[in-house]
């Protein structure tokens, strides 16, 4: 008998058997509704807990952790009977088990977006290449807390082939891609890191990093200065014997400055966020096409014709307004500085106060760095399904937690997109409830990460290998020797020549024939 008789088989000869069939769709429509009921009052429950007022689902969607708009796949029905992370005991498939990740099955799917990342990050892997047989890490003991993801992979395992040894934390609770965590663990790196972290999980982690048996720290690799911030405050004693920091975010490095004014530095930093080849490239370019993906992924939202409000036009800020405007928005950009003001002027944008259009705007982002950018009486006077997102490191700009009040309503619509619904129905649309959208919702191009990975690279094998004296307990900025090696190592993808001066251009300008070719205050 085929396939196809065995079904006619069983199929019912007459219209006898429907009612039953009609009875069971009642009954399966029965279980659904009360399920659903089940969940919502579950959300309700939870957002209660988290202090957020009345919080709601649509449908079951609050029941899952991801969309298919994730740019990271994590497979939450395999978790062990709803137990976190840290009530898990994990092992991966060697026995090593100091690490604490969402789920070591999904290591081999990691596995693959680590190599697709690898194949677009030129320059940190021609930097592992040609560091391999030297080892200018050997010894370093490297602390890292940045975004978990496949870029971010790849930089660990170079570090990793140049000697050192690290643990790794989150610097973000959304940001972690839960497959790359689980490729990570399973080569038998230290990491602490999973997407959806609470508050809690978050400094958890990082402290797993810097408190461990047999292993103390000589280095940290931060980006937003958490686990500097954590050093610091809780072991002190720890934090003395740091040979250096790396820093690659705004808000990393005005704590460092901070600290150094305030005399609590005592160690050498450096600031790679200000070097040029992270400037312009991470912060420029890598936004102006981030920002496009994260809010399509997030919101389905349509640009052409949408006004947008941009808070800050620094380098982020430039990248955001520029992808913005060749999509067809009308694009106005709010600014303290009036350099930086007269620079969006001068590319063709309105620079206003933020009340003289925030009733107005179909999508306000944030990209200033600093705190409260956006508050409370700004959310209310915006109109019904305005998108608003934060590009900058901290969670800060957007005063989110002014909106967590019994009179408003959460909705959670997918994964990191909520609804805050006003007493009159009017509902804005929050996006990673103000945290950074793009590596919150998307993910970033790979070969901007290249640059900045190959820079912080270079700036750990500098404060690892510097003689003593050379550094003070200070923050510098990367040389400008390493900030053009660094873009040279990304130019052969583009099959780029360079011309050479010849001796005699050379002494015209007083510059070596090798480099470097613009003094320290020049700007790019």
């Amino acid at each position: 008998m085929d396939e196809v008789d065995s079904v006619n088989e069983n199929l019912p000869e007459t219209n006898d058997s429907l009612p039953v069939i009609s009875n069971d769709v009642d009954k399966l429509a029965e279980k659904f509704v009360t399920e659903t009921e089940h969940v919502n009052q579950e959300v309700k429950l939870a957002g209660g807990m988290k202090g957020r007022g009345k919080y709601r689902s649509r449908s079951l969607s609050a029941s899952s952790t991801d969309s298919f708009s994730s740019a990271s796949y994590t497979d939450t029905s395999s978790d062990e009977e709803g137990l976190t992370p840290r009530e898990k005991v994990q092992n991966n498939s060697k026995g090593f088990s100091d690490f604490c990740i969402k789920n070591i099955g999904q290591a081999a799917f990691g596995r693959r977006e680590v190599e697709i990342a690898e194949q677009e990050m030129p320059g940190i892997v021609a930097l592992r290449k040609r560091a391999e047989k030297d080892k200018p890490l050997k010894g370093a003991k490297i602390v890292g807390c940045t975004h978990v993801n496949a870029q971010t992979a790849v930089l660990i395992e170079t570090l990793l082939t140049l000697g050192a040894s690290v643990r790794w934390a989150a610097c973000n609770i959304y940001s972690t891609q839960n497959e790359v965590a689980a490729a990570l663990a399973e080569a038998d790196i230290s990491v602490f890191a999973w997407k959806g972290e609470t508050e809690e999980d978050f400094w958890w982690c990082i402290d797993r990093c810097v408190n461990a048996d047999n292993w103390q720290p000589n280095m940290i690799l931060d980006d937003g200065g958490d686990a500097t911030h954590l050093m610091l405050r809780k072991y002190p004693v720890l934090f003395k014997m740091i040979k250096g920091i790396v820093e690659e975010s705004v808000t990393g490095v005005h704590r460092l400055y901070q600290l150094s004014k305030a005399g609590k530095l005592t160690i050498p930093a450096i600031n790679v966020n200000d070097s040029v080849t992270k400037t312009k490239f991470d912060n420029l370019y890598s936004c102006r096409e981030s920002i496009l993906d994260a809010l399509k992924r997030s919101t389905d939202v349509m640009f052409g014709g949408k006004q947008v409000l941009v808070c800050g036009y620094g380098e982020v800020g430039k990248g955001c307004c520029s992808a913005l405007k060749g999509m067809g928005s009308i694009v106005y950009v709010t600014e303290i500085d009036p350099i930086c003001a007269l620079q969006a002027c001068m590319d063709g944008f309105r620079v206003v106060k933020t009340n003289e259009v925030i009733r107005n705007i179909d999508i306000l982002i944030t990209a200033t760095g600093n705190k409260n950018v956006v508050t409370r009486e700004h959310m209310d006077k915006m109109k019904n399904g305005c998108i608003i997102c934060n590009m900058g490191h901290s969670n800060t700009e957007i005063d989110v937690q002014s909106l967590r009040t019994p009179t408003l309503t959460w909705e959670k619509v997918r994964s990191q997109v909520d609804h805050v619904i006003w007493p009159d129905g009017k509902r804005i649309v929050l996006i990673a409830e103000g945290r950074l959208v793009n590596l919150s919702c998307s993910s970033i191009p790979s070969f901007v990460v290249s640059i900045t990975a190959a820079s912080q690279a270079l700036a750990l094998i500098e404060l690892y290998n510097a003689p003593s004296g050379r550094y003070k307990s200070d923050v510098y900025l990367l040389p400008k020797k390493m900030d053009e090696y660094v873009a040279s190592l990304h130019l052969p993808v583009f099959d780029a020549h360079l011309t050479e001066l010849t001796d005699e251009q050379a002494k015209y300008m007083g510059l070596n024939k090798a480099g470097p070719f613009k003094p320290n205050y020049y700007r790019y």
